[in-house]
């Protein structure tokens, strides 16, 4: 059975895999149609995701097709169309006690601790499959962009009215950016790419964009659109040390901050004149819940949320390693490239 490695990183191999064994009591074994590719798989293969272990085969955003269960399983049933939350959870330790399956002290998520879906067949815990017969696979392998966004979301508790500074303009950018819609706050982007704040604009319906360049004119802008009053909420999605502390300059006196995005640097801020003197509170927002994906597949079999624009790039098994390195060009305008397996 093919599958897709990297040896290291920058390093692709098609490999050979042994067949699944057939699914054990509340495991399913699934076929792979679609993988999507995101921030996490660009660092991995550029070897700067700092939980991506090698030689790995990645692959956490699946649209998958039901082939057979183990003994025990109900909730899904051979021919079903499913989406995967790659969370895999111990259900032991004291996080998943409580309830943060998603930051369980044992995590493993696919693709990037463990093994993942770029390859033709898997075996998967049954709980970990979300029905979604009624979207396409390339839908449901944009769930769980989608739930991380979700999660970001609901950890900021965005408000009706409120103005919510999305920084980023990425994948999880705009997963971020559909949830700060769905509130009804108020969403403003920025980003150092003109080019993604021309799709915030024209494909996603969001007037309100700063072109970032680093300097006081950034702080202006904002202040201009919030009747100098700057962010109640702000979420960075960029992963970029640098413009996650600056985002404290953002927000607004009695704000929060979420921190989705993921840096390996350490983080240095001056405690006196932000954190402390505006009262602001700081929250990292990981991975997602399980209650995130049933309300994502609602979301878009209602049409609340259109996918038609997020997939702009596509791949064939096969030719993953050649077209791969372009999906780094901000030349080639990826939003979100969608892998065929079968």
């Amino acid at each position: 059975m093919k599958a897709l490695q990297l040896v290291e990183p920058k390093l692709w191999k098609q490999i050979d895999i042994a067949e699944p064994s057939p699914p054990g009591p509340g495991d399913v074994l699934v076929r792979v149609h679609r993988v999507g590719v995101c921030g996490t798989d660009l660092g991995g293969y550029l070897g700067k995701f700092p939980f991506f272990s090698y030689p790995r085969i990645p692959g956490h955003e699946l649209g998958v097709e039901v082939l057979a269960i183990g003994e025990g399983v109900s909730n899904v049933q051979v021919g079903d169309r499913c989406c995967v939350e790659p969370y895999i959870n111990c259900q032991q330790c004291y996080s998943c006690r409580r309830g943060f399956t998603n930051c369980c002290e044992h995590h493993k998520t696919l693709g990037v601790m463990c093994d993942g879906g770029l390859t033709e067949r898997i075996i998967l815990p049954a709980r970990k499959l979300h029905l979604a017969n009624k979207l396409s696979y390339e839908q449901a392998a944009l769930v769980e962009t989608l739930a991380i966004g979700c999660h970001a979301v609901d950890r900021g508790q965005a408000k009706a009215g409120e103005n919510v500074l999305v920084l980023g303009a990425g994948p999880i950018g705009l997963s971020v950016l559909e949830f700060v819609k769905l509130s009804g706050a108020r969403p403003i982007v920025a980003d150092i790419s003109e080019s993604r704040l021309a799709f915030v604009r024209e494909q996603m319906g969001v007037p309100d964009t700063i072109l970032i360049d680093g300097s006081e004119t950034d702080i202006l802008r904002l202040e201009q659109m919030t009747d100098h009053q700057r962010a109640d909420l702000v979420i960075d999605a960029t992963g970029n040390n640098r413009s996650m502390v600056r985002a404290f300059e953002f927000a607004a006196f009695a704000a929060r901050i979420v921190y989705v995005g993921i840096t390996q640097q350490n983080l240095e801020f001056p405690h006196a004149p932000f954190l402390h003197r505006r009262e602001l509170t700081l929250l990292a927002s990981r991975n997602a819940l399980s209650r995130d994906f049933v309300r994502i597949i609602s979301l878009i079999e209602s049409n609340q949320i259109n996918t038609d624009t997020w997939i702009t790039h596509h791949g064939v098994f096969e030719e993953v390693p050649m077209v791969f390195p372009n999906w780094l060009n901000p030349e080639a305008g990826v939003m979100k490239a969608m892998i065929h397996v079968t």
